[in-house]
């Protein structure tokens, strides 16, 4: 088993970014040019490395190797964007990492890609990647090649090196478990489970009762044996449920209009725990968005491109439209859930005025509106 902090530590002090690591500081996956600059380095480590698997570490600054981390990011269908761009796509997995120095709402991220064996080319052209493109890793860069370009079989040795310098210990668990129940939570209501005597899962937050059942926000849940944050919100709930063989993580959305909200289930994530000392993750969305009238939809749509339209003047906003701001990202997103098909790009061109607007609440709202719309894409 794979302590993946440590993972991390190792490849970032092995070298530079090499033909079977790449290090970004973040990813952009709102847009056609983020997506297949993706897509484009995921191909280049995929056919460099037919035989091992090969890394892409996120939060990181490229020049000296700070860890500066990056928001949660908990798409479970990113595998399916690659199947989207890719012939022979390699699998991948995107994993989200604490570490110490960096504040909980921040991690880094780590995309393991598996060993593929066969040549990965581009199925459909994106941003300026043409149909049928082939990329390979030469040095830290991901260049075109040839279709025929020989595989490169020479990181196996040096990448097994590396993740077996990464297993885990009892005397990383204890310490993790310890760390995040005592130091990290211990203000607030926190709890552990193991499974099959070789895994913990811890979990923390602002515990709730309503009719019965427990909710957690502000919740934050960890597979301590591996260090990788299973979920992290700022705004939804969640409820949890385990067994002796699975835990399950159900999210819970806020969504409304005019100051009234329900809480919708959005997805379920059941971790189920084998006896061979693996485990599996699978993903279920359950979203059924609330749909409202199409007039006072349209209203509220054009509204909300006034309120951009002002952001974009730099107009100062009145009391009223400060909240309005707020709810801006989910109201935008209620507007496409119901029909208005632009609303989702008027909503991404937002992002620079949002993240740069004082009042960080908008831009928070921003990246849970976004990743809603990520998992119904490529649901």
């Amino acid at each position: 088993m794979i302590n993946k902090r440590l993972l991390i530590k190792n490849l970032l002090a092995h070298n530079d970014e090499s033909s079977f690591y790449d290090k970004k500081r973040q990813l952009n996956l709102h847009n056609k040019e983020g997506k297949g600059k993706f897509a484009k380095h995921i191909c280049a480590l995929s056919n460099s490395n037919p035989s091992n698997n090969s890394y892409i570490v996120v939060g990181v600054e490229d020049k000296d190797n700070e860890i500066r981390g990056t928001d949660f990011y908990d798409d479970s269908r990113i595998q399916n964007l690659v199947n989207a761009y890719l012939e022979n796509p390699p699998k991948i997995q995107y994993e989200n990492i604490p570490f110490p120095q960096l504040p909980k709402h921040k991690v880094v991220g780590l995309v393991t890609i598996k060993p593929n064996n066969k040549i990965s080319f581009f199925k459909k052209p994106v941003h300026n990647i043409p149909y049928g493109a082939v990329f390979m890793r030469r040095g830290s860069n991901s260049v075109p090649v040839d279709r025929d370009e020989q595989m490169n079989y020479q990181n196996t040795a040096t990448v097994i090196d590396i993740e077996n310098n990464s297993r885990n210990s009892i005397g990383y668990t204890l310490e993790g478990v310890i760390d995040f129940l005592n130091n990290r939570h211990r203000d607030m209501a926190s709890g552990y489970k193991v499974f099959k005597e070789l895994f913990v899962v811890c979990w923390a937050g602002n515990k709730k009762t309503v009719k019965g059942k427990t909710y957690y926000s502000r919740v934050d849940i960890e597979l301590i044996n591996e260090q990788i944050k299973l979920f992290y919100s700022a705004l939804d709930e969640v409820s949890i449920e385990y067994d002796d063989d699975t835990f399950s993580i159900t999210e819970y959305v806020s969504l409304g209009l005019n100051d009234r909200t329900s809480y919708y289930p959005l997805e379920k994530v059941t971790i189920r725990f084998h006896d061979n000392g693996y485990y599996k993750m699978e993903s279920t969305l359950l979203f059924e968005p609330p749909q409202y009238n199409p007039k006072m939809m349209h209203h509220i749509y054009n509204a909300n491109l006034a309120l951009i339209k002002k952001l974009e003047h730099n107009v100062p906003l009145s009391a009223r439209e400060e909240r309005d701001l707020s709810n801006l990202p989910h109201t935008l997103m209620l507007c496409y859930l119901n029909g208005f098909d632009d609303a989702k790009k008027r909503l991404a061109e937002a992002k620079p005025l949002l993240r740069a607007y004082p009042d960080k609440s908008a831009y928070i709202s921003f990246k849970e509106s976004m990743r809603v719309l990520r998992k119904m894409k490529y649901e």
